[in-house]
């Protein structure tokens, strides 16, 4: 296991000390300060282990797999844990953020019973995406009175990284499927 793989690793294991720090941050108010911390120790060691793995070219199938794997599963849980525990956070947000990463999990999970290997790389437009989800968490865990604007280039990125996700990965499996029957 490399170090970026090792990070990433950790990464993972900071959301249920997150999420702690958010169910205790009601009767705790300072737990939501530690919260903050935490999602943020998180956050630079998504760019940390991307850093590294490009500094020292290691770039590993696991690594492939548990940094993005990594940045869901924060994203999602903080997403859903804030709404869940009453946090300043609008359901519609919440709705499209997890609409969007099932229906791409579902689109991989058919092409897998299909036979068909894909592998998308993250496009532009996925990292504009995981940038503007995390500061609307940040948004959140601050307190920060955001506005509709916050959440709507939150929505918009999300939905544009969605389709082009699903643009490419038809393309795709149609280049696969087209390149079998020769």
């Amino acid at each position: 296991m490399s170090f970026a793989d090792k990070v990433s690793s950790i990464r993972i294991i900071l959301i249920p000390v997150f999420v702690s720090l958010l169910i205790y941050s009601h009767t705790q108010p300072y737990c939501r300060y530690f919260a903050t911390l935490v999602f943020v120790l998180a956050v630079l060691s998504d760019l940390f282990d991307g850093l590294v793995a490009r500094m020292k070219k290691e770039k590993s199938e696991l690594g492939q797999i548990i940094d993005p794997l990594a940045d869901k599963l924060l994203l999602l849980t903080a997403f859903i844990s804030l709404y869940l525990l009453h946090f300043n956070i609008y359901l519609w947000v919440v709705l499209i953020v997890v609409s969007r990463d099932v229906i791409i999990l579902l689109g991989f999970i058919i092409l897998h019973f299909l036979k068909i290997d894909v592998t998308v790389s993250p496009s532009i437009w996925g990292k504009l995406t995981t940038f503007f989800q995390m500061t609307m968490v940040l948004w959140v865990l601050l307190n920060i009175p955001y506005s509709f604007f916050i959440a709507f280039l939150t929505v918009i990125f999300t939905l544009i990284s969605g389709i082009d996700y699903f643009i490419r990965g038809v393309k795709a499996a149609n280049v696969r499927i087209n390149s079998s029957h020769y």
